[in-house]
């Protein structure tokens, strides 16, 4: 029998239900226990991959193609494991798949309903991927707040999989806010009592607290949380704030979270084995240097929309013994005012992301010339990287070059829509997305970071550099070092005599995990530790 753990947050959103389920993924995970994971999004979109990063993070994109959750980045970070689109689901999804069925006339006779239908396809979908995997245990990561109307069905589902397969093969975690008012200074346990009574209210009781708090909780508040929502002491664990998110299994599991899991569940499990984890955990606590980065984008608020270059950052700064400083700046700034571009010469590297749309285009342009003309190191990402090409377009003559995204009607459209996109109306899942074959050239800088004449990459995007233009602009100097397999699509520049101006087609950050670094990543952060270095030597 499969094991499931589903797990369920309270109070309010963002509390690190993500980084709490792939936790416990690994404490079972070091103790030889198969797990997968699946994120339940409660929005009626099929997919994250219309939705703007300021409202949701940002979009994570599987081996496979799928536009996901961001939580699943965090899960394969933590796992090192590749995750598929199913993986992800959504209200959407599963309200599409029942209609479907309807329309077929599977339900001929019948009202279609929210319970048994709507539940049944959703125990249907997870005993379904948790059988297509040789795993012991899916753990399910239930997105939204209890309380919220969208998630009600989803946490139905798993009240009822606890009566169908039984106590000992379903676990109900269930994630908490522990504030401290400033004017007391006091940990209140009364939002999480109030959280685990609206639980109770819909039929689960959960058999695992995890409190979440700025500082450890108390020996008090946690008896508190014991007593009134109605689980023993030694079934609450403390998940306190964290420098570092990758601690977070080993803070959990010496509390014996790992076992007490296993007991309950009735696991057979090996002696947990941190070796390699606390290695990883080392190199981002033993940084002996430092550098800052600038991270010129259009979401640069909200850090979450660009997660998984932040981590791809930390995981190659942890393997060169480097902290590393992150200033997101809005490039807008530089539109308005171009003088603001100064700002930027404090930086040991320039990062231009991934995004859509016009908005703040101009900047990311002037951003990217500014890193060409001081020699400061820069690394572009997608939209990045188109850009790039633009910028060096109108630096060898083409004044008037653009992308066709941002000008239709452009002189010279250096970057244009994909021919196959053309035919596509729909914006949903039609992007070239997914894991491509990139052919990389000998004698280049991309080819010494990785080290292979060929890799796969995940990408992300509709534009791509224009065939008409890659004669002009190698013989004008730009290197086209990665190509897609036919030859066709460019995939990673280089300019050579920089110190490191690389930009990539695809998103490197998707395949990068702590202790494993992303090489275009990795070459980076080294550059900009060189230009450190010399701009020390030179003062």
């Amino acid at each position: 029998m499969k094991k499931y753990i589903f797990i369920s947050g309270g109070v309010m959103s963002g509390i690190g239900k993500g980084i709490t389920a792939a936790s416990i993924g690994k404490i079972l995970q070091v103790r030889d226990i198969g797990v997968s994971i699946v994120k339940i999004d409660p929005y009626l979109n099929a997919d994250a991959g219309t939705m703007n990063p300021y409202t949701h993070g940002e979009v994570f994109v599987t081996e496979d193609g799928g536009e996901t959750d961001m939580d699943l980045g965090t899960y394969e970070r933590f796992l090192d494991t590749n995750l598929s689109k199913e993986h992800n689901i959504t209200t959407g999804q599963i309200y599409l798949s029942v209609i479907g069925k309807e329309r077929e006339g599977k339900f001929l006779g019948r009202c279609v309903q929210i319970i048994p239908h709507i539940t049944d396809e959703i125990k249907n979908r997870l005993r379904k991927i948790a059988t297509k995997n040789t795993i012991e245990c899916l753990i399910v990561e239930i997105g939204g707040t209890v309380g919220d109307i969208e998630s009600l069905p989803f946490l139905e589902a798993a009240r009822q999989m606890k009566m169908e397969i039984g106590q000992e093969n379903v676990l109900n975690v269930h994630v908490t806010l522990v504030p401290v008012l400033t004017a007391v200074g006091e940990q209140k346990t009364k939002p999480t009592q109030h959280s685990v009574q609206e639980l109770r209210r819909i039929g689960i009781q959960p058999d695992i607290i995890i409190p979440r708090s700025k500082k450890p909780l108390l020996k008090g508040p946690k008896k508190k949380i014991a007593l009134f929502c109605n689980v023993e002491d030694r079934a609450v664990f403390n998940s306190p704030d964290l420098e570092n998110i990758y601690e977070s299994p080993l803070i959990l599991d010496n509390q014996n979270l790992g076992n007490y899991i296993c007991k309950k569940l009735k696991i057979h499990s090996n002696e947990p084995n941190w070796i390699n984890w606390k290695q990883i955990i080392r190199t981002f606590i033993e940084q002996r240097r430092l550098i800052k980065i600038a991270i010129c984008g259009k979401y640069a608020e909200f850090s979450d929309s660009y997660v998984s270059v932040n981590e791809a950052l930390k995981h190659s700064g942890a393997a060169l013994e480097t902290k590393i400083n992150l200033d997101w700046i809005e490039t807008e700034i530089f539109e308005k005012n171009i003088s603001k571009l100064k700002v930027l010469s404090k930086f040991d590297g320039i990062l231009i992301p991934g995004g859509f749309g016009i908005r703040g285009t101009e900047g990311k342009i002037a951003a990217i010339k500014y890193a060409r003309n001081k020699d400061i190191p820069f690394l572009g990402i997608c939209l990045g990287f188109q850009l790039a090409v633009v910028e060096f377009s109108r630096q060898i003559g083409l004044d008037k070059a653009n992308s066709a995204e941002n000008n239709p009607r452009v002189r010279h459209p250096v970057i244009d829509l994909m021919p196959e996109q053309k035919k596509i109306n729909t914006k949903g899942a039609s992007m070239r997305l997914g894991t491509q074959e990139v052919i990389l050239s000998p004698r280049t800088l991309a080819y010494k970071l990785y080290n292979k004449k060929k890799i796969f990459e995940r990408h992300r995007h509709r534009y791509e550099v224009n065939p008409n233009y890659i004669n002009l602009l190698e013989k004008n100097g730009i290197i086209f070092s990665g190509k897609s397999s036919d030859g066709l699509r460019m995939e990673i520049l280089e300019i050579p005599n920089q110190l490191f101006h690389l930009a990539t087609q695809f998103h490197g950050e998707f395949k990068s995990r702590p202790g494993k670094p992303a090489p275009s990543y990795y070459g980076f952060v080294e550059a900009c530790l060189r230009k450190k270095t010399t701009r020390i030597k030179n003062n």
